[in-house]
């Protein structure tokens, strides 16, 4: 008898992964922010070097962990709400057949450690983890769904997902704006 809850701490792993690495990689880069403005020396007067780099990846890796979990929680309530308008299953046999994408993910936060030192590397170990997921997650719940109900699914997540990312672009570019046109000295 298989346990079903054999994969249920690999999220909370992969999360781990990803955010440390991530975090490493945010502390080198504002490492060189510090000691391009001047503040790094100041800051060397009240903590060590391996103080002020472990208090940094404390900082960001927390950060990077906010924002993953909300990431996980957020796909998941997206992906049962396609499974909800699309599958027919009412029992909810179908969700746990994609379980096993966990580990999907969890070699992914492995390969993060890769690309430590380049940010575009792990972005791409993210994304092609995320689709590779995806593919894997689309397979499995295939088998218990209809041909319309797949293709729906995977629409609607498309469709979401991309209304979603539009609108933290949009976000985020009209804040840059706004803080550009407010900075006196590019009059």
């Amino acid at each position: 008898m298989k346990n079903p809850y054999i994969f249920g701490y690999l999220p909370l792993i992969t999360i781990i992964l990803f955010s440390l690495t991530f975090g490493v990689y945010t502390v080198t880069e504002a490492l060189d922010l510090f000691k391009g403005i001047g503040v790094y020396s100041g800051m060397r007067e009240f903590l060590s070097d391996l103080q002020l780099r472990l208090f940094l990846l404390i900082v960001f890796a927390l950060f990077y962990f906010m924002v993953f979990s909300a990431l996980k929680l957020i796909a998941e309530t997206i992906h049962e709400l396609a499974m909800l308008f699309f599958s027919k299953d009412f029992e909810g046999h179908t969700i746990h057949h994609a379980r096993g994408g966990y580990v999907v993910y969890f070699f992914g936060g492995l390969a993060s450690v890769i690309g430590i030192q380049s940010l575009p590397i792990l972005i791409l170990i993210f994304g092609v983890t995320t689709f590779i997921y995806f593919i894997y997650v689309i397979y499995k719940l295939s088998h218990t769904m209809t041909m319309s109900g797949t293709v729906g699914m995977i629409l609607f997540e498309i469709v979401v997902w991309s209304l979603f990312i539009s609108l933290v672009v949009y976000v985020l570019l009209k804040l840059y704006n706004g803080l550009m046109a407010s900075l006196p000295f590019l009059e």
